[in-house]
């Protein structure tokens, strides 16, 4: 293992943040020359959820003359720099601290940047394509449209979706959280499973906040991908401890398991479609007559 001084751990994270900041400077250059399909990808929810309320025209509003361009050629191409710069910025972050673990443990570099990255991007897609939707269309409905005009200013909805979609992607960075308190030695797999109540009753008060309505039907839609993503990163740290104890998990038994059960759902569906006379729908409850 490599030895330095309390001055070279400063003098290294200066070097890590440097070039993360750099990394992220050059993806908010790149962003810059696409602002506007950016922002008409970003507003697109607000259209949609007016359309459903009959409120026309679907358009937000700029009240301030500085507003379109801090939000448009400012604020949008750094969010949009943070999610593409996210497996750079993990990379430093991963730099930094490997020379603290065994080499048999730097190993884990590539799945952690990879992994790190793709929960980051894709929770905020599914914030961006569930829970921003349907929470922003039940907002907007909740004022009596008889006595309450519909006016929704630009900076208050980017300000709403930057919370909901950064706010969802580090939650969702709970799995590979999991997965490094266990490399570092700090919780196992069954510690996890004996609280596993405790973490839920937890994923659910984060989700109150973070849900940007307080309807159950939100709260559930991001709570229960929630409680998955915390039993995967539980099955994480149990292959990782299976690792360094020389075990193999056995993988030929489990794909035979899940592609059995997986068998028997898609059985249940296509009796319930041909003979029972359901179909499926792009809507909850996913499955009606």
């Amino acid at each position: 293992m490599l030895r330095m001084s309390f001055l070279q751990h400063l003098e290294e994270l200066r070097t890590r943040i440097f070039r993360a900041l750099s990394g992220v400077g050059i993806a908010f250059i790149l962003s810059l020359t696409f602002s506007n399909q950016l922002w008409i990808f970003v507003q697109k929810p607000a259209e949609q959820a007016l359309k459903t309320l009959q409120v026309l025209p679907p358009k937000l509003h700029q009240f301030t003359p500085m507003e379109g361009f801090n939000i448009i050629w400012f604020k949008l191409p750094i969010i949009c720099a943070i999610f593409l710069g996210s497996p750079w910025i993990l990379y430093q972050i991963w730099a930094f601290i490997s020379p603290g673990l065994y080499r048999r443990e730097r190993r884990w570099a590539a799945p952690f940047i990879l992994g790190s990255a793709g929960l980051f991007i894709g929770g905020g897609i599914f914030a961006y394509f569930v829970i921003f939707r349907y929470g922003l269309t039940f907002l907007l409905g909740l004022a009596p449209r008889d006595y309450v005009e519909q006016t929704v200013s630009m900076s208050d909805y980017f300000d709403l979706f930057c919370n909901v979609i950064l706010g969802v992607g580090l939650v969702f960075e709970l799995p590979v959280l999991i997965f490094f308190l266990t490399l570092l030695r700090i919780v196992s797999p069954g510690f996890l499973v004996r609280h596993s109540r405790y973490a839920i009753l937890a994923i659910f008060i984060i989700a109150a906040i973070v849900t940007p309505t307080p309807d159950v039907f939100n709260l559930m839609l991001f709570a229960t991908p929630m409680c998955l993503l915390f039993y995967v990163g539980i099955f994480a740290s149990y292959l990782l401890v299976l690792h360094r104890e020389g075990r193999k998990f056995p993988w030929r038994k489990a794909i035979l398991i899940g592609g059995g059960v997986l068998l028997l759902v898609a059985g249940v569906l296509y009796l319930a479609i041909t003979r029972y006379g359901y179909k499926l729908v792009p809507h909850w409850p996913f499955l009606m007559r």
